[in-house]
């Protein structure tokens, strides 16, 4: 047949010609690709923001830090570092001051400091603390020499008696401080303070949301160290003519056994990757995350219109095959139309990443966060891989339908277009199936035969790939149990919406797939958000047998702790029974860093339940200490056995497992005395206080009591066990507000595609519609049955998703368990879902509106007369 083809058409024609006919098609029907289009741009667009985004930040972070230590030649520091697990910054053994001296006197040494560093909370003018959510909230000595200060004086002056401080420019505007301004500072201990200036911190008010409280030298050593002569490392500046790594290699021969120095430059690097690198590397997986999750939806959005497109132009296609065109020539003019559109909507989304991106930077500081006030970092990467991205996408989802083009017979130009049979497939019901059982089998195996992260994700990744495929299976049989209802409700017009719904089962199923997806991302992470609710709160009913808790933020790093002697001082009153503080101790158990909660173990024993204990807690004294059972089977320990720990200080001191109990959730796994910490201790604080009231005393009676010696010790909150539980998961309401958020545009792609699909399938009805108006249907019977069909696509795609979601969230849930030492509790969270069902449903309605209007305004004769 190609042989006699027009020149225009045949295979002379060659790529011109596919080309041509691709260029005409879009031009007469850009509409048609008006949600691809859409999809492909908004994905891009958030591809993209996050990576200039990303890449902005980090140079923001890089330049701050190396305007901050730009005096700072080499920084002496303890060599011994103990990481415990699931925290990427170690505790570092401190430094004696007498070093200074014994490093001045170092050839090349121009001028050398100490620098004392701790957490310190301070007290807004409102009475409550500034930060404390998530970055650090830190305090030191305000070094005086200002090459090797990282901050810089802006206003006031340096503190120069005790009880005077500078703090960064940014937490005095959140706490509404100015100079003159009397405050607390939690050391955790409160202390009164003026603030007599405030400061930059290289270039910018703050380094983040973190903020900083400059002391004098003796308070600094008085509050923030455990005994006087301490610092957390010394700052040293070099003469002129003497390089930082010279610098080093001179001082490095004088320093004592276990500690080290390094160079400025390397101090400066391992800053700005513990803040840039950790944070912003977790960040912008996060985003990305999210950003695949868009792309994802869009694929089946872009996949099921150029599939509609094909299938709507099968005449077209075998009349250009009967005149000549090959195979390869329709097949390349279809993914001609794709490349176009990717392309720009690629480029159109590049242009709205960066937009993004400078909105960000406009907004970030509003909130206290550090964006250059430059121009944004735009690196090649950052461009090319979304716009890669895009055009693969784009392309990709149009290759089977392009396919499918190319196969088209010439004889095809007589027919009728062909009904779908795909939901009668009984080789897709018994694959789909197939994979169905795989993913079950598989996750089974990865979340309770052999708890493996990889194995449950695989499963995960099936389970995802079983829905697709039994997709249009599934579609006819959820249409009409979905759209029964519809027959008695909305009468005919229910009755033709849910007949249009089951027309094209194939079609149908890929329309909803893209909102399924959306809803089962959703529906998983509330399932997930609930279970980790459920789990504090069985947490807490389980290990808590305390009347009320004085607690430190549990959500993020800021913060001082609490008074170790809060404890003490609320045991003293009438009301309470027993008061136990739980600090945080470290050490190495083994080789390995292990957390030691250091507290008063009897009264341990009396506030929490411990299971079954082996031994007596009783007797740990300043040489004993007490292990989970599950932990002393790791180790091979039993009651009786010796343990050695080493300490941050260079130290290894041998104990005498005393006790095994069972329970380790608020507890932790190593339990020592305050005696036995006392001689390695840093900066001492209590993260919880457990309070149980005497037979009698009620508990307003009691909380009162509790709330009126806390205010002595910086006024710390005081909560019932509910409260406790629900301030401890105060977090995951906040994750999940920005997932949520997040995944907005997921599911704003995902209605493009279902409105999309409409306005084909609308644009493909015509002359049916015309009769149906023809024979009296009227403009609201039409614009009903449109959205009632679009209602019924969003229904199957939201109960799909919540199933999928839910049993993702169940995988999650329980190779989390799997993974971790603690008991992780699985909740289905009923409102919620409902809520994300609700919304659903609406959304289905909300992508129906425009095709609903735009089959209303046909015109009834044209309509009857179309093709």
């Amino acid at each position: 047949m190609s042989a006699t083809g027009p020149r225009s058409v045949g295979p002379a024609g060659g790529g011109a010609a596919a080309l041509r006919i691709s260029l005409a098609s879009l031009r007469g029907h850009k509409r048609r690709f008006a949600g691809t289009f859409l999809a492909v741009l908004l994905g891009v667009a958030f591809l993209a923001g996050t990576l200039v985004m990303g890449d902005t930040l980090r140079a923001s972070f890089d330049t701050m830090f190396g305007n901050a230590t730009r005096g700072t030649d080499a920084v002496v520091r303890g060599a011994n570092t103990i990481t415990t697990p699931g925290e990427s910054q170690g505790v570092r053994q401190n430094v004696d001051t007498s070093l200074v001296d014994r490093i001045e006197k170092v050839p090349g040494v121009a001028a050398a400091v100490p620098s004392v560093q701790g957490a310190g909370q301070l007290i807004g003018k409102d009475g409550d603390p500034i930060g404390g959510q998530g970055p650090p909230t830190l305090a030191g000595n305000w070094i005086t020499d200002p090459e090797l200060n990282a901050y810089r004086l802006a206003e006031g002056r340096a503190p120069a008696r005790s009880g005077e401080v500078v703090v960064n420019r940014g937490a005095a505007e959140s706490g509404d401080l100015k100079i003159g301004d009397t405050t607390t500072l939690r050391t955790p201990d409160p202390v009164k303070v003026t603030v007599v200036g405030l400061a930059t911190f290289g270039g910018e008010d703050g380094m983040a949301q973190t903020t900083f409280t400059g002391m004098t030298q003796a308070d600094a050593e008085k509050y923030l160290m455990p005994k006087p002569g301490e610092a957390a490392t010394v700052q040293v500046r070099a003469g002129p003519g003497t390089g930082q790594q010279e610098l080093v290699d001179a001082l490095t021969p004088v320093l004592p056994k276990g500690v080290e120095a390094i160079t400025g430059q390397e101090a400066a690097d391992e800053n700005s990757e513990m803040i840039s690198g950790q944070f912003l590397t977790l960040f912008t997986t996060f985003l990305l995350v999210f950003s695949g999750i868009a792309l994802l939806v869009a694929t089946f959005s872009i996949h099921n219109t150029f599939a509609i497109v094909v299938a709507q132009r099968t005449r077209e296609n075998a009349l250009l095959r009967a005149l000549g065109a090959s195979r390869r020539q329709v097949t390349a003019s279809t993914l001609t139309e794709a490349s176009v559109v990717a392309v720009v909507a690629s480029a159109a989304g590049l242009a709205g990443g960066i937009g993004i991106a400078a909105g960000l930077q406009a907004l970030f500081p509003a909130i206290g966060f550090p964006f250059p006030e430059g121009d944004l970092v735009i690196s090649g990467t950052s461009m090319l891989l979304p716009l890669a991205v895009g055009i693969a996408v784009c392309v990709a989802s149009a290759l089977l339908p392009a396919v499918r083009a190319g196969r088209t017979a010439p004889l095809a130009a007589l027919r009728e277009t062909a009904v779908d049979q795909s939901g009668a497939s009984r080789i897709r019901a018994v694959a789909g199936t197939a994979l169905a059982l795989a993913a079950v089998a598989l996750t089974l195996v990865g979340v309770l035969a052999s708890p493996s992260i990889w194995l449950a994700g695989g499963g995960a990744v099936l389970a995802l790939a079983a829905f697709v495929v039994l997709g249009p299976v599934a579609s006819s049989r959820a249409v009409r149990i979905l759209g029964g209802p519809l027959d008695k409700l909305r009468g005919v017009t229910g009755s033709l919406a849910r007949r249009n719904a089951l027309r094209s089962p194939k079609r149908t199923a890929a329309t909803a797939s893209a909102l399924m997806i959306g809803v089962a991302v959703v529906s998983l992470f509330t399932v997930f958000g609930a279970s980790l609710k459920a789990t504090m709160d069985q947490t807490v009913s389980r290990s808590f047998a305390g009347d009320v808790a004085v607690s430190t933020p549990s959500f993020g790093a800021g913060g001082s702790g609490l008074s170790p002697r809060l404890a003490p001082a609320v045991a003293e009153r009438p009301e309470v029974a027993t008061a136990v503080g739980l600090g945080r101790g470290v050490a190495e158990v083994d080789g390995e860093g292990r957390s030691l909660t250091v507290t008063d173990p009897t009264a341990l024993a009396k506030s929490f339940d411990l299971g079954k204990v082996e031994g007596s807690m009783s007797s740990l004294g300043d040489d004993g200490i007490a292990i989970t059972r599950k932990e002393a089977d790791k180790q091979h320990l039993k009651v009786g056995d010796k343990a050695e720990l080493a300490f941050t200080d260079g130290k290894k001191n041998t104990f005498t497992v005393r006790a095994l109990y069972g329970q380790s959730e608020l507890a932790g796994d190593y339990v020592i005395t305050r005696d036995a910490w006392a001689p390695h201790r840093g900066q001492d604080s209590d993260t919880l206080v457990s309070v149980t009231f005497k037979d009698g005393v009620g508990a307003a009676e009691g909380k009162a009591a509790v709330s009126e010696v806390a205010k002595a010790y910086g006024d710390p909150e005081v909560q019932t066990r509910d409260e406790y539980a629900q301030s401890a998961a105060g977090g995951i309401d906040m994750m999940l507000t920005l997932v949520y958020a997040l995944l907005a545009l997921a599911v704003l792609i995902a209605l493009l595609g279902i409105a999309n699909t409409l306005t084909l399938a609308v644009h493909e009805r015509t002359r049916e519609l015309g009769l149906l108006r023809a024979v009296g249907q009227t403009r609201g019977q039409l614009r009903a049955m449109v959205r009632w069909e679009s209602v019924l696509v969003a229904a199957f795609g939201t109960a799909g998703g919540l199933a999928l979601g839910g049993f993702l969230g169940w995988v999650l849930v329980k190779a989390s368990d799997g993974a971790s030492d603690s008991a992780f509790a699985f909740a289905l969270p009923p409102t919620q879902l409902a809520v994300v069902a609700l919304v659903g449903l609406a959304a289905g309605a909300l992508a129906g509106l425009r095709p609903a209007r735009r089959a209303a305004r046909l015109d009834v004769l044209r309509a009857i007369a179309a093709e």
